[in-house]
């Protein structure tokens, strides 16, 4: 059973900013192809944002509500871009699941991811299908609950997440995209991977990692 504390949840901030700076490059190739090749940059302002907001926070007296809602606003604040309200809601949603707890069971952070992946469809109002970061998040939240009402812990029900939403993200090559920019492209966006997908393949996998 893992227990996962205020500081466990700073480190992985951490290293979702590292991941995201890492990243930068390709993410924003592939969002140069539909649409204005700069998504790789704010997920690394975000994220960065977001891990230095953490920081800063006394792991003592701050419960781990504290740290995704502080996360939220940081990263709102830093992306101005569509990503910004999406992930900040995620993340507030992730904080409400956190609310009254010092430290955070295998059960707590099913749920925290489960109201994550949701938080970014309910404000994105986009579903399965339609070529968005919904296509790796929303399957890989279902993979992720599903493993855990099998028993399996954390670190294989994380792992069954990623792997979901890596065959989810690779799926977005061939969808015709019905959200955002990319929607005025048609045809021409098949056959490229969705870089909100992609990115969200990043943060997935830094989830798995950190609680392997």
């Amino acid at each position: 059973m893992t227990t996962v504390t205020t500081e466990d949840l700073k480190s992985l901030f951490v290293r979702i900013a590292e991941a995201m700076a890492r990243e930068r490059d390709r993410l924003c190739e592939l969002d140069g192809v539909i649409g204005d090749a700069d998504h790789g940059i704010a997920m690394e302002l975000g994220f960065t944002a977001a891990a230095k907001a953490v920081s800063e926070l006394d792991s003592s007296t701050s419960e781990p509500t504290l740290v995704f809602n502080t996360a939220a606003k940081s990263f709102l604040n830093a992306v101005g871009a569509s990503s910004g309200p999406l992930y900040a809601t995620a993340l507030m949603r992730a904080g409400a699941v956190a609310k009254g707890k010092s430290s955070l069971s295998d059960d707590d952070m099913v749920e925290i991811f489960s109201a994550f992946a949701k938080g970014i469809q309910d404000r994105g109002k986009a579903e399965v299908g339609e070529k968005t970061m919904v296509d790796a998040w929303a399957p890989a939240a279902t993979a992720c609950r599903a493993a855990r009402d099998r028993g399996l812990l954390l670190a294989d029900c994380l792992a069954a997440a990623l792997e979901t939403g890596e065959a989810g993200a690779e799926g977005t090559k061939n969808m015709i995209a019905a959200k955002g920019r990319s929607s005025r492209l048609g045809d021409r966006a098949l056959g490229h991977i969705d870089p909100g997908a992609a990115s969200a393949v990043v943060v997935i996998a830094c989830f798995r990692d950190h609680f392997m």
